[in-house]
């Protein structure tokens, strides 16, 4: 296993007990190097909304128990933070939630000459999503999509 994945791998399980103690969820934990610098990020939400005492809360026990653990032989930097509105579907849970919205395909090839797919999600079965789109129900397979997400129209705001 590479550096990176274990640092996740190991740093996923210190997360867990602290993540059911603040009544957290993980969205996403990735270790990356952006430039010199090595980043544990950690990316949290919960149910009805995360707040910044939230984040400041799991931050503090992350970074005791990382120090206790001492693991990562780096020198990082470590973030912890809210999806925003516009976080990503990755987990089962994702699309249950976001089922009968409307949501954002980008595909990583154009398919009928469009990357970019707009649709209320219909369906989710761990290899697919299907989405309807007026009358047309189009079904994406999870390996041909870089990124779906809520839609959100800006041009009503």
């Amino acid at each position: 296993m590479i550096k990176r994945e274990t640092v996740e791998k190991k740093t996923e399980a210190v997360l867990a007990p602290i993540l059911e103690k603040t009544g957290t969820e993980l969205v996403d934990l990735e270790y990356v190097k952006e430039g010199g610098d090595w980043i544990l990020r950690v990316t949290l939400d919960r149910e009805g909304g995360l707040r910044i005492d939230d984040c400041e809360a799991v931050s503090r026990a992350l970074s005791d128990a990382l120090d206790a653990q001492d693991y990562i032989d780096d020198a990082y930097m470590l973030e912890v933070s809210s999806p925003g509105l516009l976080r990503p579907l990755k987990k089962p849970k994702d699309f249950d939630r976001n089922r009968g919205k409307e949501v954002e395909i980008h595909l990583y090839k154009p398919r009928e000459g469009s990357k970019d797919w707009v649709g209320t999600l219909t369906a989710y079965d761990g290899e697919s999503v299907t989405i309807r789109d007026g009358e047309e129900e189009r079904v994406f397979a999870l390996s041909e999509i870089s990124l779906i997400r809520p839609y959100i129209d800006f041009s009503d705001l």
